[in-house]
């Protein structure tokens, strides 16, 4: 499958509940495709003035052709993806969860990529609590998904998802 297709698909599934947009830069990375997803439940009595509680849950996801996946090129996506937290959560009392989905996009086999980089994406674990909890948490997803195939790995959290980023031709 192209690329171009690819993104146009993904974009069709994404659309209904996420603001999507191409061509996105953050952290001085370019990425082909960035979504974000934007939750907001309150509880009132009686009022809307009278607010008991409210939560907010936010949902981001990276995705970025790469012509060469290998454990450099896969620490520095990764790292892109943790100092992207410091921009994209905005920390307040009503906080719940954020989670920030990066999907790799290779144009070859996955069998074709070194057995420790594998290795490294499907044992990669990011969470972080904000003031013990209080205040929320991030959690971040890696998907690697082959454009010639349709066939992903993931991470733990990744594998959440992870259907909706893979194809069947």
């Amino acid at each position: 499958m192209e690329l171009g297709q690819y993104l146009d698909e993904l974009e069709k599934k994404l659309m209904r509940n996420f603001d999507v947009f191409r061509d996105h830069v953050a952290n001085n990375e370019e990425y082909d495709l960035f979504a974000r997803y934007h939750l907001r439940a309150e509880k009132y009595f009686l009022t809307k003035s009278a607010k008991i509680y409210a939560m907010e849950n936010n949902e981001y996801i990276f995705v970025k052709m790469v012509e060469n996946l290998d454990n450099n090129e896969f620490e520095r996506f990764a790292d892109s993806m943790v100092r992207s937290i410091d921009e994209l959560v905005v920390l307040h009392d009503e906080h719940m969860s954020s989670v920030i989905t990066g999907v790799i996009l290779v144009d070859k086999p996955l069998e074709l990529i070194e057995d420790k980089v594998l290795k490294r994406i499907k044992k990669f674990k990011y969470h972080k609590g904000f003031s013990f909890g209080l205040k929320g948490w991030v959690d971040i997803r890696i998907i690697v998904t082959s454009l010639n195939d349709g066939s992903n790995i993931a991470n733990k959290k990744g594998r959440e998802v992870s259907e909706i980023y893979g194809f069947t031709r």
